[in-house]
């Protein structure tokens, strides 16, 4: 099994387009989208009509991504046709309608460029609790449960991309008490065919000890255990750079594999303009028969700071950090990140190589739908005695609503 944890976001670069019906349609309904969205007052979405007491509104995402690889020994971009070590690609084409009421609450979302669901499900409201059915992100990875249009970097963290269960099918409870709250769910496999499987169940317990708008106090703690498909497992990751053809990091097949199983812990600080965030995640592939060949153990971490230099902060809500909106509009909001992510994927015989990067980065927010990014990434990486030391250089144009 090429499993799922690098492969759910990257599967956006190599799309299978199952359905040309639908492929057919999609840019059509993009077309549409982006028309409405620039004829309309810039907001988050599109109010589209309210039918059978359900508010219905229209968002999308979509970014364009340009990577630059200043190689080591491994060619990042090896299958490029023009032989240079550069990679342009649309990166997501998303469509989302959704639909809000006083009791549920409904999602239906499709991804054009990787040809793929969404979130597609339904909500039932009870309260603080919530009883979600369908497909849904599951409760792990702090970084990954963040929306998409709004992550600190244009690339995940290595411990995202690895251990992020991201979206599956399943049924999943909730409570938000404020300053706590906790989900769980038990999921099986993505909506989309071909794409990730394994049943499991999954929990995370988030506390906020603060919790105001530029003050914010957050930690929290994950779980998520599942089925290997094929009895066999394999880690690996890029070097946070989508668009890279190859893994500095693999493991290789790890075989007469049973279930896996992650811990992760989170923590999050802001302060005004400031944020501090952070994740560590170990994972662990039991074995069928772990008398012969012994289970294998990995583990990841990122840290990395964001200052809003036009003083903008952020809020904060189900567990999860909320970025503002330019408080001038004409001028933006600018940001700037810096992050360190930490790998090491060997264990015993298992030699998947260690690997640290260095990211630096500048967000702006334009107005009420654009952002603009540019990252610098310095990679450092051993497997199996080898040093590969890339420099890469990456920009995202994206329009949202």
């Amino acid at each position: 099994m090429q499993m799922q944890q690098d492969g759910q976001r990257l599967r956006a670069a190599s799309p299978v387009n199952e359905n040309p019906t639908m492929n057919r349609f999609t840019p059509r309904l993009l077309v549409l989208a982006v028309a409405a969205a620039i004829a309309a007052p810039a907001h988050a979405e599109i109010a589209l009509d309210v039918i059978f007491g359900s508010e219905v509104s229209l968002e999308g995402l979509m970014q364009a991504d340009g990577n630059w690889f200043d190689n080591d020994v491994a060619d990042l971009n090896g299958d490029s046709i023009n032989g240079k070590d550069s990679e342009f690609e649309m990166r997501r084409s998303e469509v989302i309608l959704k639909g809000k009421g006083t009791t549920f609450d409904w999602t239906l979302g499709y991804d054009g460029k990787a040809d793929k669901f969404l979130d597609v499900n339904v909500k039932w409201k009870l309260g603080s609790n919530a009883l979600t059915f369908g497909q849904f992100k599951q409760p792990n990875s702090l970084e990954e449960l963040t929306s998409t249009r709004h992550n600190d970097f244009i690339s995940k963290a290595m411990v995202t991309n690895l251990f992020g269960i991201a979206r599956r099918t399943g049924i999943g409870y909730s409570d938000d008490a404020g300053d706590w709250g906790y989900s769980v769910s038990y999921f099986g496999r993505e909506l989309t065919r071909n794409l990730a499987q394994g049943q499991g169940f999954g929990g995370r317990f988030y506390y906020a000890p603060m919790r105001e708008t530029g003050n914010i106090l957050h930690f929290g703690i994950s779980a998520v255990d599942y089925d290997t498909d094929a009895d066999t497992q394999r880690w690996r990751v890029r070097p946070d750079a989508d668009l890279a053809t190859v893994r500095l990091l693999d493991t290789g097949n790890i075989t007469n594999a049973d279930r896996n199983r992650t811990y992760g812990l989170e923590g999050l600080w802001v302060g005004g303009p400031f944020k501090v965030q952070g994740e560590y995640m170990r994972g662990r592939t039991k074995r069928t028969d772990n008398t012969t060949a012994p289970d294998f153990e990995g583990d990841s971490w990122y840290l990395y700071g964001v200052w809003n230099l036009t003083g903008e902060t952020w809020s904060y809500k189900g567990g999860l950090p909320s970025t503002p909106l330019p408080e001038n509009p004409e001028t933006g909001m600018w940001q700037l990140g810096l992050r360190y992510d930490k790998t090491n994927l060997n264990d015993g015989a298992i030699l998947g190589g260690e690997g640290d990067n260095i990211t630096a980065g500048v967000n702006w927010y334009w107005r009420s739908n654009f952002k603009f990014a540019v990252n610098y990434v310095a990679a450092t990486s051993t497997r199996r005695g080898v040093n590969d030391d890339p420099n890469i250089v990456e920009a995202r144009a994206q329009f949202y609503w």
